[in-house]
């Protein structure tokens, strides 16, 4: 199967490496210099101690025309509307777009996109980037993939390859798909990125503890979530089990970087003010992790 990867980051490395196994991949980059990096050395995992090797093409993004059988956007939410901007006349119809961004921000625009197939994804893995070429695979998760709009057909093969370590399903429904991931993000990743902690420290630390639980009521409220207690013990379960890592909004801070939060609180704190519920405490750490990007210069 052909298979665009747009984006170099972690998880645009990640999903390289794991397809470029059985597939041709082409990873389209922001910079010549890492696509020359990837093709002369490839895409290497660390892993359990062990460096793996998948040799891939890479090219710069301008150099994308939507031709292979399946493109996955691997991009920030924030940096997802220019991508789709500096492609838009080069987008085919027939194309077929697989969409890994976290939060919900950004669903409302994909009615928007003249094109077949549409895909959404949640990715559950740990994946760090270590420069151009190198990704370290820290939590081995899953992949959930849904119809946004459009056929089947061209993800079925995406979750029938049986790579080892990374296992990939099949969803209904697409909203259910972000809305679980949208619920461990809303707590975790704002609280782990103002206390600067890794994430097993919201459970151990009771006072810490306290918030999040905090946190999680307001979200379930905002969200209307119907079964209250498995969405905590997920949010729990995913904690317990990336205990040791940094969350990837604690990461962006600690870069001077722009962060997601608002596709994820941001997202939740426009739920909330549409059904008229006061979220005091969704509002106050929004502003939070709003008031760190303006303070270590990120792009707001």
């Amino acid at each position: 199967m052909e298979i665009a990867v747009i984006g170099g980051g972690s998880i645009g490395l990640l999903f390289s490496y794991y397809l470029g196994r059985k597939n041709r991949v082409t990873v389209y980059t922001r910079t010549e210099g890492q696509s020359e990096a990837i093709r002369a050395n490839g895409i290497h995992l660390l892993k359990k101690g062990c460096d793996f090797r998948a040799g891939v093409n890479a090219a710069p993004l301008e150099k994308w025309t939507g031709r292979e059988e399946l493109t996955i956007l691997a991009v920030k939410q924030y940096q997802l509307q220019s991508v789709l901007n500096s492609v838009a006349e080069r987008m085919p119809g027939d194309a077929s777009l697989m969409f890994l961004q976290n939060g919900m921000g950004h669903v409302k625009w994909l009615s928007e996109l003249p094109v077949k197939n549409i895909y959404i994804g949640s990715v559950e893995h740990g994946a760090m980037a270590i420069g151009d070429h190198s990704v370290s695979h820290n939590g081995i998760g899953v992949t959930r993939v849904a119809v946004y709009k459009g056929e089947a057909g061209p993800i079925k093969h995406f979750t029938e390859m049986e790579l080892v370590d990374f296992p990939v399903e099949m969803a209904d429904d697409f909203r259910s798909v972000l809305i679980g991931k949208l619920v461990v993000n809303a707590v975790i990743n704002p609280l782990t990125a103002a206390f600067q902690v890794r994430n097993g420290e919201l459970l151990d630390n009771p006072f810490f503890y306290e918030i999040f639980k905090d946190l999680f009521s307001e979200v379930a409220m905002a969200l209307r979530l119907e079964d209250k207690e498995k969405h905590f013990a997920n949010i729990v379960s995913v904690c317990r089990k990336t205990s040791a890592n940094s969350s990837s909004m604690l990461k962006d801070i600690e870069a001077g970087r722009q962060t997601e939060i608002d596709g994820i609180l941001g997202y939740i704190l426009e739920e909330a003010e549409g059904q008229n519920i006061d979220t005091p405490i969704i509002r106050t750490y929004f502003r939070h992790i709003k008031g760190k990007e303006f303070q270590r210069g990120a792009s707001i």
